[in-house]
């Protein structure tokens, strides 16, 4: 059986891909997923990987299927650099700079967004984030203020309706995992991490690093001391090393932080871990549905076509 759309959208994540195919009046048609993400595969693995996602998919126009694409299929270690837009820059041009790698299948065509980057002495860059933010935007049109963003790499960025004005990163999700993992504080994290504890040194940790983000480094060692010489549990200490890790994070940040709620876009569970510490600023959190952003940003892309 042949599954009849006017087009697909795909996140392409390092981790994992995922499409949905799109009627004409831009309902969902159709939805997939696969875990072969950009750091599974070979340059060479991308088109089979995207075929076969794609089988028994077909294009209502009655010719190629359109593809649009973005996230990690667009880094240099992907399938096709899609080079970056340089911020402050306006996201309703991000289909002028897609690329469109070659298929042997000639019944699918894909286009891969490109990402945005930041120089001037402030480098950096996103590669997926740039499409949320676009969606963010036509979800809520006119919106001007920060949009965060938790994941393994946060990001913080400044928005003015679909023009993204400048942005930072956080290494705060992937800073955890290699101190769990590979530095001295692994010691005191071995265990059941998700205990009753969890909670209660998740609050501590979060106070920590919000009175004094510039004392992590010190700070840091708490957790190790905490259960050598307090004899507190490796659920505590997993939920202080997160807490100190966001209250870092945020307090860093506080000077973005105005009155109005911050949108923050992402998985559940971090969302809400977030929206927690901002409430202890007395800020507020917005979680969004981060299925809902990115489709509204790959929607909105292809909407923008010069």
């Amino acid at each position: 059986m042949t599954d009849i759309v006017d087009w697909i959208a795909v996140d392409w994540g390092t981790s994992n891909l995922r499409a949905w195919g799109l009627a004409p009046d831009g309902t969902v048609a159709l939805e997939r997923s696969s875990a072969k993400g950009m750091g599974k595969l070979t340059r060479e693995e991308f088109p089979g990987a995207l075929t076969e996602l794609l089988d028994g998919v077909a294009s209502s126009r009655g010719g190629p299927l359109d593809v649009l694409i973005c996230g990690m299929a667009g880094a240099r270690q992907g399938w096709l650099e899609a080079p970056y837009l340089e911020a402050p820059t306006d996201l309703r041009g991000l289909l002028d700079g897609a690329v469109h790698p070659q298929m042997p299948d000639r019944h699918i065509a894909p286009a891969i967004l490109p990402g945005v980057c930041q120089k001037a002495g402030a480098d950096n860059v996103m590669r997926g984030e740039e499409t949320q933010l676009l969606g963010y935007a036509a979800l809520n049109p006119g919106y001007t203020g920060v949009v965060c963003m938790p994941g393994t790499h946060s990001k913080w960025a400044q928005l003015s309706g679909t023009r993204i004005e400048h942005f930072s990163t956080a290494m705060t999700g992937e800073m955890f995992e290699i101190l769990r993992t590979h530095s001295v504080l692994r010691h005191s994290l071995t265990g059941d991490l998700d205990g009753p504890g969890r909670a209660e040194g998740f609050a501590a940790g979060a106070v920590a690093g919000l009175e004094h983000p510039e004392q992590l480094l010190g700070t840091l060692f708490q957790v190790r001391a905490g259960s050598l010489l307090s004899g507190r549990q490796p659920d505590w200490c997993a939920g202080y090393l997160s807490g100190l890790l966001i209250g870092t994070e945020i307090g860093s940040n506080r000077h973005l932080i105005g009155d109005q709620a911050v949108p923050l876009i992402g998985s559940p569970a971090l969302c809400a871990l977030y929206a927690q510490v901002l409430g202890m600023i007395g800020a507020a959190g917005a979680p969004q549905d981060a299925t809902q952003i990115v489709l509204a940003g790959l929607k909105a892309a292809r909407s923008f076509a010069a």
